[in-house]
This record gives structure tokens, C-alpha cells and sequence, in this order.
């Protein structure tokens, strides 16, 4: 009899579970965090950013180079805190949508990524506030992961990451202006250096050096215009991620925050 019981208890468990997942509500949710992956194009352009010493370096001349190399082995360390707050806030999103019944996910190996924390990088835009908004939102992903699906923890978990996300994404907006100016410099550097030293190039005796010249100008005008592209389209990704999470949030009932 008992045993009966506690299967008719379990089964009502998963009956409500099911029911509290299969909302409009909770389908939003679940298609909020199915763009997480669109956080993909930030994080390839801070890997560019990170890699931009390696493809100046044979335009340098000797003066700049060692300059630049101080400012590669800062920017190295910076990096791995900047792709940082594209992971806090993927495994956010990504939690909302595992406590909305989206059971897809694998979190712990996220979760690990951003053990550590990051740090206020003076010169880049990523200050004490994004710094503290990152802390909040990992505080965040690790609370939620111990919840059980239901619309209440989805809802406490929205309206406590309002403020962090907020600020997370300012904080990666900030940082692709910074790669955005960055690539201008970079296109200086380059072009300048191939539009300076091509016209001296004689068409008769370096033929050949005068064509991979010109290809070379090419190419690198082509990645510059396509590099503009993405960075235009990751600014995009984030617009359109802060306007679904306000709109969730908006849509947050009053009093549903659960009672200890």
C-alpha cells in the first residue's frame, strides 16, 4: 500500500513537472536560451583580438614591434578574462532553459570555466562593475543548477539576473568597440605598410614580388571589410539578447519568488 503511494506521489511530481515545462511561458524561455550559441560571434572576435599580434608582426617595422609585443603579452592575459563573460553568461541562458524543461544542456564542464573569476583590466572598458555583475551571474548559474524545474525557479532566476546581465553585456559591448578599434589600428599598420611599398617596386625586375604584393593588399582589404561585417553582427547578437531577457523579465508575476 505504501509502495503504491509512493508511486502515485512520483508520478504526480512528473505530471507537474511536465506541466509547469510545457507553458507558453516556459517555451519562451526554452527559445531564449536555444541563442546562446549566437554569443559564438563575440567570442571569435576576442579570440581575433587575442591573435592580433601575430598577423601584424611582418608589417612591424623593428621600433613597433617591440612595442607591440609588450602590449600582445597584456592582452594574452586579458583575454582569457574577456571570452570569460561570454561563458557566465551562455551557462546563464543556458540554465534558464534546462530549469524550463530543456534537458540538452551539460553545464558542469561551463560551470568550470568559470572558476576564478576575472578582473578589471584598466584601458579596456572592463571595469569594478562588470567585474562584480560576472561574480553575481556565476552565483547565479551555480544556484540555479540545484533547483528543480518549475516556473518559480525560472522567474527567481530572471529577475535576479537582471541587473548582472545588464551589466555583462555592457561590459561585452564595451569590449568589442575596444577589438573594433583595435582591427582600425591593425588595417593601418597592414595597408599602410603594402600601399607605401608597393609603388616602389620595380614592374620589370620584381614581377613577381609586385603581384603577390598586390594580392596580398587584396586579401587583407577583403578580411578588414568582412572583419567590419562581424563585428556589426555581434553587436547585433547582444542587442537582440538584452531585448529577449528584458521581455522576459517584464513578463516575470508579482509574488512568485518561492518561500523558504
Amino acid at each position: 500500500m505504501k509502495l503504491s503511494r509512493l508511486f502515485l506521489i512520483l508520478g504526480l511530481l512528473a505530471i507537474l513537472s511536465g506541466c509547469a515545462s510545457s507553458t507558453p511561458r516556459m517555451a519562451e524561455v526554452r527559445a531564449f536560451a536555444a541563442e546562446s550559441p549566437k554569443l559564438g560571434a563575440y567570442h571569435e572576435l576576442t579570440e581575433r583580438y587575442r591573435n592580433t599580434y601575430q598577423r601584424e608582426q611582418p608589417y612591424l617595422s623593428p621600433e613597433a614591434d617591440a612595442r607591440e609585443q609588450q602590449l600582445n603579452a597584456a592582452r594574452q592575459q586579458a583575454c582569457d578574462d574577456f571570452v570569460k563573460l561570454q561563458y557566465g553568461l551562455q551557462a546563464y541562458m543556458q540554465t534558464l532553459g534546462k530549469l524550463a524543461g530543456d534537458n540538452q544542456y551539460d553545464l558542469e564542464d561551463q560551470v568550470k570555466n568559470l572558476g576564478g573569476g576575472v578582473k578589471a583590466w584598466p584601458g579596456s572598458g572592463l571595469d569594478d562593475r562588470h567585474v562584480s555583475a560576472f561574480a553575481g551571474l556565476t552565483r547565479l548559474v551555480t544556484r540555479g543548477l540545484t533547483r528543480n524545474l518549475q516556473e518559480g525557479a525560472v522567474n527567481d532566476l530572471l529577475r535576479d539576473g537582471r541587473q548582472p546581465v545588464q551589466d555583462v553585456l555592457d561590459a561585452m559591448r564595451t569590449l568589442l568597440r575596444l577589438y573594433d578599434k583595435s582591427s582600425d589600428n591593425e588595417q593601418k599598420i597592414v595597408l599602410g605598410m603594402l600601399d607605401s611599398e608597393i609603388p616602389f617596386l620595380d614592374p620589370k625586375r620584381e614581377r613577381l614580388l609586385l603581384a603577390l604584393a598586390r594580392a596580398q593588399q587584396q586579401d587583407k582589404q577583403a578580411e578588414f571589410r568582412l572583419v567590419g561585417l562581424r563585428y556589426t553582427l555581434a553587436r547585433k547578437h547582444l542587442d537582440a539578447i538584452e531585448q529577449q531577457h528584458r521581455a522576459l523579465v517584464a513578463q516575470i508575476p508579482p509574488e512568485t519568488k518561492e518561500q523558504p
